[in-house]
């Protein structure tokens, strides 16, 4: 397993490089941002697997709880707030693999998709 896989937090350097990991087969993670639909299309990571916003976490969690719990979560949004509180929340529901993107969009320096 990749070493960044195994922390609870990632960096923008260590995350830009997980995702050209992950697009050579080499490492295996759902990349999650929880920043709302209008962040989201202004612009976002490249590699951003699914869009769910904080402010519907309640319609959302449970669901993403059951179908990802065997793999690794990535959490990302603007500065690592929210991303850090969902987080928090899938550790104490049992989550054994969750990350927070620290530094969030704002600190990435990678491939960015704007506007769709």
């Amino acid at each position: 397993m990749n070493p960044p896989m195994e922390k609870s937090t990632v960096s923008s350097e260590e995350l830009e490089q997980l995702l050209k990991d992950r697009a050579e087969g080499k490492a295996d993670f759902l990349l999650v941002d929880v920043r709302e639909e209008m962040e989201y299309q202004v612009g976002r990571i490249k590699g951003v697997d699914l869009l769910k916003p904080t402010s519907t976490f309640q319609n959302w969690s449970q669901q993403l709880l059951e179908e990802a719990k065997d793999k690794t979560i990535i959490f990302t949004c603007r500065t690592d707030y929210r991303s850090g509180q969902v987080q928090s929340v899938f550790k104490q529901n049992g989550h054994p693999r969750v990350i927070n993107h620290a530094g969030g969009i704002v600190s990435y320096r990678g491939d960015i998709v704007r506007g769709e």
